[in-house]
């Protein structure tokens, strides 16, 4: 038994449960929390645990509610919706609807391992999300176990609905602070259309992020994912992409718009990459050949993992200050003395600077820690978030008040009030674990 809670206490990013709920229907979600509520327990909803900003780590005398084993998936063509349970892995949403043509468009690099429960809580985006939009944007409608145990559904099939205040929103990116999702609608949208990759190299990780802001400016790719020297060497490491080693900086663009305007994106995209002192800009058409290059870029975070102990970041800036994002983290990187390897949804400026460290070297710990903050001060200096789509967990909760302000963080302390007055849900991410 202890080892049982112990596969449960944490998340990819740490307390001991009590117990382990693990849940099949809703109505066992309800049951839990309403004991959790009668008794004053803190309860912890968590998914697939592969979370990096410890939004599901249990709570020392918690109990956590497991949602894994509730994964039911179904695709209602004529509506163009799926209806799933949040334990169900995104992929398995993702192939559901392709038996129908249908397509749900958010994409985690942990796409095969993340569950939309999680997706939801966290409103996760992913390397499609520059042209089609983080989780939200899919969600139609939800059931919620409130802190009392109260189950509500909000929203439907429909595409439109203003009745009442949008509550839904409201649920999607709350990190399970205010209620536990046991359902949810999805849109769907047509397959993908098959189209064009092109992967350029540059000298550097500045002149790859002003290729993308010159990108932004005139056209809108499918996918503008970028990868700097040390990411693209950690991946061949770990296992051969054919990635070019050499390259400073590596720029994956994709256009997925049919016929002739496909050409004409990609075109675009190799006369700003060339504007910009691209070395080499390399064009295919071959589903197989960009799935691998595709690839290098998703399992970046596994081969960083491989190098030592990392710490994973999650910063956004509006995308035409992304070259002062990029020089700013290589500066934080020297003067802390720590390497900081940089991935990037680059086209909405959604990066992920990866700090990697020697746990066994008290400076490497300190040079670690101290980059984590000034890399979230830095993005807040420059109008941008300290998550774009982790969340903020309890690993970045003492730097959300520096971004958002005492305003915003005194109506979110109402709002968690209103909702959970007895503070019991997910006690510790986003805000304070008690709410003195």
């Amino acid at each position: 038994m202890e080892k049982y809670r112990e596969d449960f206490a944490r998340d990819g990013s740490a307390g001991m449960p009590v117990a382990v709920v693990r849940a099949e229907h809703a109505d066992q979600v309800q049951v839990a929390v309403r004991w959790a509520a009668e008794h004053r327990v803190p309860v912890v909803p968590r998914g697939a645990g592969s979370g990096l900003s410890g939004g599901s780590s249990a709570v020392d005398g918690g109990i956590t509610i497991s949602l894994d084993r509730m994964r039911a998936v179904e695709v209602d063509p004529a509506s163009q919706v799926a209806i799933v349970e949040p334990g169900a892995f995104n992929v398995e949403v993702k192939r559901a609807a392709a038996e129908h043509g249908l397509w749900y468009p958010p994409d985690p690099s942990s796409f095969e391992i993340c569950s939309i429960g999680g997706n939801l809580a966290t409103n996760a985006g992913g390397l499609c999300c520059v042209k089609y939009g983080v989780t939200t944007d899919y969600v139609l409608g939800m059931d919620v176990v409130l802190a009392d145990g109260t189950l509500v559904r909000l929203g439907g099939k429909q595409i439109k609905d203003v009745a009442g205040l949008s509550l839904l929103k409201l649920f999607v990116g709350s990190e399970g602070t205010l209620g536990i999702i046991t359902r949810a609608v999805l849109r769907l949208i047509p397959a993908q259309v098959a189209g064009a990759t092109l992967v350029s190299t540059f000298p550097t990780m500045t002149a790859a992020s002003h290729a993308v802001v010159a990108i932004r400016g005139k056209v809108r790719a499918s996918m503008l994912e970028l990868m700097d020297n040390t990411s693209i060497n950690a991946v061949e490491d770990w296992r051969s992409h054919g990635l070019d080693r050499s390259a400073g900086a590596l720029l994956i663009a994709q256009s997925d718009a049919p016929g002739d305007a496909c050409s004409a994106e990609i075109a675009i995209v190799r006369d700003c990459c060339e504007a910009a002192g691209a070395d080499e800009v390399f064009t295919t058409t071959d589903p197989e050949e960009a799935a691998l290059l595709v690839a290098g870029r998703r399992n970046t975070f596994h081969a960083l993992e491989a190098r030592g102990t990392v710490l994973f970041e999650d910063v956004g800036v509006p995308v035409p200050t992304l070259p002062a994002l990029v020089d700013g983290i290589a500066e934080i990187a020297r003067e802390c003395g720590v390497e900081i390897a940089l991935v990037a949804h680059a086209g909405d400026g959604n990066t992920h600077p990866v700090v990697v460290y020697d746990a066994a070297d008290a400076a490497s710990v300190a040079g670690a820690r101290t980059a984590f903050d000034e890399v979230m001060a830095l993005a807040i200096r420059l109008g941008g978030t300290i998550t774009g789509e982790h969340g903020v967990g309890r690993a970045k909760r003492a730097a959300l008040p520096d971004q958002v302000g005492p305003d915003v963080m005194a109506l979110t302390r109402r709002i968690k009030a209103a909702l959970d007055p007895d503070w019991i849900l997910n006690p510790g991410a986003i805000l304070p674990p008690t709410p003195s």
